[in-house]
């Protein structure tokens, strides 16, 4: 079994966790700072690259750039620990403090953070999302990424730095200076919730946010530059674990017999089930505009269900929800790993860390979606034929 870094990316303290900012103001106060946010934003850097990290705030955009509203937004938070690499930091923390950790930051607030493993999904986000402007130069239907951390806001200059060194856009943050960034989840209308801990993931799915607990593999795979690439366990990810309960409990018999009663009962909707919904919405921007075949979002469901035997009541219930997936895999128990590896996704969410180590060893980048029944077994041990 492939070791992956879990002690590097997963968050060790509370009062270490991941910062979010609050929402700029829509007062009138705020006019001439927007409107001043705006011309920096039209203005054509040919250099992509900073020559100095502090300071630089312009960057390279095609057409008028603005913030959507986040009821219009499908708005992705993802924590400073799985965006980029911290484990040097969380390491002074864990040993000298808290008080040295923001001397250090603030001594090094110059010198840019390593990309994580959120680092490519978000980089497709973007790509995205310069597709769509090109489409729709006034729509605010795009993606909004909000940057959530626990840190004090003495440490958000370097990550103001580091964001503009790796030439991101991300301009909403959300600093909790060691308290919950729930709440402000739900304000920001979140679609998706990417951290490295685990315990407020749950949290966070416990109040009906998808989300999922990020890991960072001993290698990773290149990933496509030009096309998202979101990969989808079924049972307990997109659907319920209606169908996995009647496989621990009564095992793979019962499991084919149920499924085969109840092909034309729909699915009940696990927690990424809107997050699928939310890109299904965009593809269809693209469909509008003739771009099905080159799409710069594509989806994948990959689960371990079996296509005659199980996979239909899973197809007909994506049907009735109105949601195409582009690719299906049913795999029949087969390893994810493989497949995965060709995929090639920027993320694949699952439910069983045995599926999630079996990405990792393929360079895959993988999210554990804790939700389930499957969270009351041995995650290590081979997980059910439904998953």
């Amino acid at each position: 079994m492939v070791k992956m870094s879990l002690d590097a990316v997963q968050v060790a303290s509370a009062q270490l966790k991941e910062l979010k900012v609050a929402p700029p103001s829509n007062g009138d106060s705020s006019r001439e700072s927007w409107e001043e946010r705006q011309e920096l934003n039209n203005q054509d850097c040919s250099n992509s690259k900073p020559k100095s990290v502090a300071g630089r705030r312009a960057r390279k955009v095609e057409g008028a750039m603005f913030f959507p509203r986040p009821e219009h937004a499908v708005t992705i938070a993802v924590s400073t620990r799985v965006l980029f690499r911290t484990e040097k930091e969380e390491k002074i923390f864990e040993q000298q403090g808290i008080e040295e950790y923001l001397r250090y930051q603030i001594e090094h607030e110059n010198e840019p953070f390593a990309p994580g493993p959120a680092f490519p999904f978000v980089k497709a986000l973007e790509t995205v999302n310069a597709r769509l402007r090109e489409l729709y130069p006034q729509s605010e239907e795009l993606f909004d990424i909000v940057l959530v951390t626990y840190n004090h806001a003495h440490v958000g200059v370097r990550f103001i730095n580091t964001i503009n060194h790796h030439n991101l856009f991300i301009e909403r943050f959300c600093m909790t200076g060691g308290g919950s960034p729930i709440g402000y989840l739900k304000a920001w209308q979140t679609n998706l919730y990417l951290s490295a801990d685990a315990d407020k993931v749950r949290e966070a799915l416990a109040e009906g946010i998808a989300a999922a607990t990020m890991f960072l593999p001993e290698k990773q795979t290149e990933v496509s530059e030009s096309q998202l690439r979101v990969a989808f366990d079924g049972d307990a990810v997109l659907f319920s674990d209606e169908s996995e309960r009647i496989f621990k409990a009564h095992g793979l018999d019962k499991f084919f017999e149920h499924e085969r009663d109840n092909e034309d009962t729909l699915l009940d909707h696990g927690p990424l089930k809107g997050f699928l919904e939310a890109l299904g919405k965009l593809q269809k921007k693209f469909y509008a505009k003739g771009h099905r075949l080159d799409c710069p979002i594509r989806t994948f469901l990959v689960t371990a269900r079996s296509a005659a035997s199980s996979g239909i009541r899973a197809l007909k219930t994506l049907r009735a929800w109105g949601l195409e997936i582009d690719e299906a895999l049913f795999l029949a128990g087969a390893p994810k790993g493989p497949m995965l590896e060709k995929i090639r996704p920027h993320i694949y969410f699952d439910d069983q860390m045995f599926h999630i180590e079996g990405a990792a060893e393929m360079g895959t980048i993988a999210a554990h979606v804790p939700y389930g029944i499957a969270q009351h077994h041995n995650s290590r041990k081979k997980p059910a034929a439904g998953t």
